[in-house]
This record gives C-alpha cells, structure tokens and sequence, in this order.
C-alpha cells in the first residue's frame, strides 16, 4: 500500500470554489480504481493550506488516476486556486498505534 500526502496552498479568494469542487468529485476519486481512502484537512492556522491523505493499494493505481480523464480535469479546476507550488509525497506506512 502506498500514502499519497499532496500538500495544497490557495488564494484565500478561492477556498470556497475549491470545496465545492472537491465536494462534487471526492467520491470519484475515492471509488477509483485503487483507491482505498481519501481525506481532506485544512491547517488550523494557515487556512488557505490544505492537504488530502489517500492510500492506494499500489504505485501503479496511483499513476493510472493521476493519467486518467478525471485527474486532469480535477486539476484542470484546481491549478488555478494555488497561490503557491502544491508539494506531494508518497510514503510507506511504518507503524500504526490505534
């Protein structure tokens, strides 16, 4: 399993179109093939800073949504909010205490 963390930072202006795009597509890309887990979180004192924390089941999974139709037009919708570089990560999980 792989943990995508993709950090994203807005214009403050468009936070609002970011949320409601993300409302509208959060269960595409949570049901694409691969994808076992999808999260949104919003930085308590930055808030136009955003990060979305997903596991895929392989790095392969991941490529094919991030080449896919739906990728490119979420991302076609969202470049244009940033008002900074967004940052990505894959990582492997390590440990987990519950």
């Amino acid at each position: 399993m792989l943990v995508r963390i993709v950090k994203m930072s807005f214009e403050p202006s468009k936070i609002e179109e970011f949320l409601a795009n993300f409302e509208t597509v959060k269960e595409k890309i949570r049901n694409f093939e691969g994808c076992q887990f999808l999260e949104l979180y919003r930085d308590r004192n930055s808030t136009n800073i955003f990060f979305t924390y997903s596991y895929w089941d392989s790095e392969n999974d991941l490529n094919n949504y991030r080449h896919s139709e739906l990728f490119k037009s979420v991302w076609a919708k969202t470049k244009p909010l940033f008002n900074g570089k967004p940052e990505a990560w894959s990582v492997d999980k390590l440990a987990i205490l519950e």
